[in-house]
């Protein structure tokens, strides 16, 4: 599973399918990764990441899925990225082992966020020492300073990180900090990074600055939209790519409004797909059947340039 080449274009956060009862529900991930490359024609994945609810979930929990994903997209899926980051070093560790184990295609750490880092020299010694343990592994960054409260940006981490950590291939971008994702690219195109925007519906004009890919939760069901959206880009087409981004935008507007997280993503990702995504894990509860209603309606009246 060891990426050949640049990894760019869409990456779906995968969600976590549990069981009514709560439990990781495993043998759904074969479909999951079915549907994502012939549905959406999405062939990279980020798992145990935000929207795959990886910080709620055990160590054990998290080894399990991040085996099951390298197993069902072995020969179907170009980049399976598993996220090792954690609180504790020792458990960030631990799992970074792991993913090289089982031969997983990247690791990538969010910066801890109980204890933070105050500047880039703790934040790259963290880092350092989670990607030391997987030696042979590309390395991400998974930058999401909302979340975190980590606001140290990514410009200047970025400078000199490669001698601290060889293995270091790019960054996860969830940020609408587009200077800073400019400044990036713009000093570090030798290096030629990964950049892969994290905010579905800005991705255009992250496109427009240079981000090579993105990853993002609306891939999993809006990911055939999207990608459609990427070519009219590549054309370049801008008129045509607009349209796309400009109804993507207007469905998370929709949903936003509504209230919007990854209980919601797990419910319109079971309509959308018909693949059982369950409830999510305590703290976060279960979506109402009055959100899922407005949302069959919202995504059936949505009339994509393509005609669907």
């Amino acid at each position: 599973m060891t990426p050949a080449k640049k990894l760019q274009g869409l990456v779906a956060a995968t969600i976590t399918p549990m069981t009514p009862d709560g439990q990781i529900n495993l043998p759904v991930i074969r479909q999951y990764v079915d549907y994502l490359v012939s549905e959406q024609n999405v062939k990279s994945v980020f798992v145990n990441g935000t929207t795959g609810e990886g910080l709620s979930l055990s160590i054990e929990e998290r080894k399990q899925l991040a085996e099951e994903w390298v197993l069902q997209g072995k020969d179907k899926l170009d980049h399976v990225i598993i996220h090792v980051g954690a609180l504790s070093l020792a458990e960030s560790q631990e799992l970074a082992r792991h993913a090289a184990a089982i031969g997983a295609g990247a690791i990538a750490v969010i910066a801890p966020f109980f204890f933070k880092p105050t500047n880039k020299d703790e934040l790259v010694a963290f880092l350092q020492k989670v990607a030391s343990e997987a030696p042979a592994v590309p390395f991400y960054y998974y930058h999401i300073p909302s979340l975190t409260g980590v606001k140290i940006r990514v410009e200047e981490l970025l400078d000199g990180i490669k001698e601290r950590i060889p293995t270091f291939q790019g960054v996860k971008f969830s940020d609408t900090d587009l200077l800073d994702l400019a400044e990036c690219i713009n000093k570090h195109e030798r290096e030629q990074f990964a950049f892969l925007y994290g905010v579905d519906e800005q991705l255009l004009s992250a496109l427009v600055v240079g981000a090579s890919g993105a990853v993002g939760s609306t891939y999993n069901y809006l990911g055939r939209q999207t990608n459609l959206m990427l070519q009219a880009f590549a054309k370049p087409d801008l008129a045509l790519a607009r349209k796309y981004q400009f109804l993507t935008g207007e469905f998370l507007s929709f949903v936003i409004k509504l209230g919007f997280g990854v209980a919601q993503t797990k419910a319109v990702m079971t309509y959308v797909s018909g693949i059982p995504m369950g409830p999510p894990r305590l703290p976060l509860v279960d979506t109402s059947e009055e959100f899922i209603s407005k949302v069959k309606a919202k995504l059936e009246s949505i009339v994509w340039p393509d005609g669907d």
